[in-house]
């Protein structure tokens, strides 16, 4: 369910609105165990994910390091190494 709640801290391109807005959802999504909010609950899910990508702009925007930013794609390469290489062991199991 939080596939989309990554790091978004020191990155080059830094994170966009966009990225933090869906880290927002996948968390209030997780905390509140709703994928869609009924209609009575839609105002104040649609709240707490506002209230929680602001809070998130408003650290990574504050957060300071000493290491260089992290390539976006070479990060993402990275990750799709992994992934290849752990189901390519889970394969070998079936």
């Amino acid at each position: 369910m939080c596939r989309n709640i990554r790091t978004l801290f020191n990155f080059e391109p830094p994170a966009t609105d966009d990225e933090i807005h869906a880290s927002a959802l996948q968390f209030v999504r997780k905390l509140s165990g709703f994928a869609r909010p009924s209609k009575a609950n839609e105002a104040a899910f649609a709240r707490a994910v506002d209230e929680v990508a602001k809070a998130a702009r408003r650290l990574v925007d504050s957060l300071e390091t000493s290491a260089p930013a992290r390539d976006r794609e070479v990060e993402a390469e990275k990750a799709k190494a992994r992934s290849r290489e752990r189901f390519a062991k889970s394969d070998a199991i079936f």
